[in-house]
């Protein structure tokens, strides 16, 4: 794969962001675009935000006035994307994370808030290449099967973390 540059900001105070975070991130990144065969230069931008944030995203952008957990906003359509002719690379598009939507849905779910952050980063960046699962059936599979198939290459498996469920 060629280069990827992942521009990641943090525009929440809520959570303290754990070190390793931007680096798990980044790798996600890497691994959709590698998984995928993406081999043409490209430029991400992640924004880590705050519950009340992401919900007025969530209702400007989808019209639904509710928190959700992650935001992915395509710079291409049907697999063609705007190239930066700055840099030469192909501009995927913008990944929103609420980062105390990932805290809560980490213990929820009861694994660690890396496999979250990650979960939620490949989600979106299948989103960016075009996946969608919102009409469900076939679709929501492939995607689905897609994103534990990369997780799961990057040691983000679903074992349940007993100290996400339980607190001890």
């Amino acid at each position: 794969m060629e280069k990827l540059k992942v521009q990641i900001s943090n525009r929440q105070k809520k959570v303290k962001i754990p070190s390793g975070t931007r680096l798990l991130l980044r790798r996600c990144c890497h691994a959709v675009l590698s998984f995928e065969k993406f081999e043409k230069p490209a430029e991400v931008s992640i924004s880590f935000v705050d519950n009340q944030e992401i919900k007025q995203l969530n209702a400007e952008f989808r019209s639904r006035d509710m928190e959700t957990d992650v935001l992915s906003f395509p710079l291409g359509e049907n697999g063609v994307f705007d190239k930066n002719e700055d840099t030469g690379a192909y501009m995927l598009g913008d990944i929103v994370i609420s980062v105390e939507k990932a805290v809560s849905q980490a213990k929820l779910y009861g694994h660690s808030f890396q496999r979250e952050m990650g979960f939620l980063t490949v989600h979106s960046m299948l989103h960016l290449l075009g996946y969608d699962h919102e009409t469900g059936g076939l679709e929501a599979a492939k995607m689905r099967e897609k994103e534990e198939m990369i997780l799961s290459r990057l040691g983000l498996t679903r074992d349940v973390d007993l100290e996400a469920v339980t607190g001890k």
